[in-house]
């Protein structure tokens, strides 16, 4: 058993009366390089851990819930947090609703989240593919003026999540990726992009990936014109469209559902979505850079299946806004008391990008949205964001276009949904991406 597991353990045994605990302790290590005009700009390799800790008191109204934190694990730390967060519950509001999570006999799974080849680079070798990464992408293509970054990161995590209620769980995962910023030049324009290459190890990156990738979405930008005000298709990339989902996700949480924050509210059973359009939430799956065993209250991971074959077929829930919506948890339970999707993936249709664009034949490629948190509604579903992207003309990529505003309803988009691509990316974050595309966008330009 880990130390910090023993430590979560000892803590969580101090309930008493009726009081229950809850605690998570969790420790790390990080090393982040920053290259910059052919020099290191930045270095840093850490370590940390600490732990929080949330009291629960029943009362003749409900529970009361006080939480403490500290970044020491020294037992002078503990006993001050301890006490700090059973003084709190003293004073927070009772709610009838509030319960931590108890076993409910479902299994975590067993998945490995840690690469054995995490520790096969040396800092150097770290240090030197950020610095390769600056060069390969400065040498890739003459219109690149300025590589702003390129940075290496890694990291690894371990994290015990224990309470008196007899939740005992421990979690282990590393991961690192290489990013790069761009600014490609031509004819007095300058345009932006940046490249990713992510895995589970320092050694599964590849500079070529990412350089390539920055290179390609700052420079077919370069010549970006208005585009004409039209009603069309909308092709979102990969990237675009783990946002697209990331946005969609806030609608499938149970706790917006009961509180009325919800497009889906009531809808369960009904077609939202086209015939090809099935999501679920699968932290089980560990080609997703989200997946894990267990949720945030130390609930077994599961797959759930939000959309079917068009139908919404359910929400997402953690203890908490299962009660107040009658059901059980569904393993959904972010730290921080909230609740939500933790990896999202589309089930893949047949074709790639470039077939799926020669399938819509005319139409917009969306490479980067703007505006997101203003532009779109979760609760009523309005969506009206800025764009980047290319023009398609029979079939073909065409003129890179800019100043675009793209305008629709999340409602409508979801049944407008009329290809899928099969080119999933597995990326940092909520959702996987690969491309979608959808019908009856309006397209504000020119």
């Amino acid at each position: 058993m880990s130390e910090i597991r023993e430590l979560a353990r000892r803590i969580a045994g101090e309930a008493t009366g009726n009081e229950q605990i809850e605690v998570v302790v969790a420790s790390g290590s990080d090393t982040n390089v920053t290259a910059y005009q052919g020099s290191v700009e930045k270095f840093t390799s850490a370590t940390s851990a600490g732990f929080s800790i949330r009291v629960l008191l029943d009362g003749p109204s409900g529970a009361r819930i006080g939480t403490a934190s500290t970044g020491a694990l020294d037992d002078e730390a503990v006993a001050e947090a301890l006490a700090q967060a059973r003084d709190n519950a003293r004073f927070a509001t009772e709610d009838e609703f509030l319960a931590f999570a108890r076993p409910d006999g479902v299994a975590a799974p067993e998945i490995d989240l840690v690469s054995p080849l995490f520790d096969a680079l040396s800092t150097a070798d770290k240090i030197e593919m950020a610095l390769e990464l600056e060069r390969a992408t400065r040498a890739g293509d003459a219109r690149i003026r300025q590589v702003q970054a390129a940075t290496y990161v890694d990291y690894r995590s371990a994290s015990v999540i224990v309470s008196s209620l007899g939740i005992d769980v421990e979690t282990a995962e590393t991961g690192a990726y290489l990013s790069v910023a761009t600014i490609a030049h031509e004819n007095g324009e300058n345009q932006s992009g940046y490249g990713l290459s992510v895995g589970r190890a320092g050694s599964e990156l590849s500079v070529e990936t990412a350089a390539r990738d920055a290179i390609r979405r700052s420079t077919e930008m370069l010549g970006a014109v208005k585009a004409p005000s039209t009603r069309t298709t909308a092709v979102f990339d990969s990237r675009t469209a783990s946002e697209l989902l990331s946005i969609i996700s806030s609608a499938l949480s149970g706790d917006m559902v009961v509180r009325g924050r919800s497009f889906f509210a009531g809808r369960v059973g009904e077609k939202v979505a086209a015939d090809a359009f099935t999501l679920v939430d699968d932290p089980t799956d560990i080609r997703h850079f989200a997946a894990s065993p267990v949720d945030g209250e130390g609930l077994a991971s599961r797959r759930n299946a939000l959309i079917t074959d068009g139908t919404l077929t359910g929400f997402v829930y953690d203890t908490v806004s299962a009660r107040r919506a009658g059901t059980a948890s569904t393993g959904n339970a972010l730290r921080g008391g909230v609740t939500g999707c933790r990896a999202l993936q589309l089930l893949p249709g047949a074709d790639d990008f470039d077939a799926i664009i020669r399938q819509v034949g005319e139409g917009i490629v969306v490479r980067s949205l703007r505006g997101v948190h203003s532009g779109v509604n979760p609760i009523s579903g309005d969506f009206s964001v800025g764009i980047t992207g290319r023009m398609i003309r029979q079939g073909q990529l065409a003129e890179p276009v800019r100043e675009v505003t793209i305008a629709s309803s999340l409602q409508k988009m979801l049944l407008d949904v009329v290809a899928i691509g099969n080119d999933i990316e597995w990326l940092p974050g909520l959702a996987a991406g690969q491309t979608i595309a959808i019908s009856d966008i309006t397209v504000t330009g020119s």
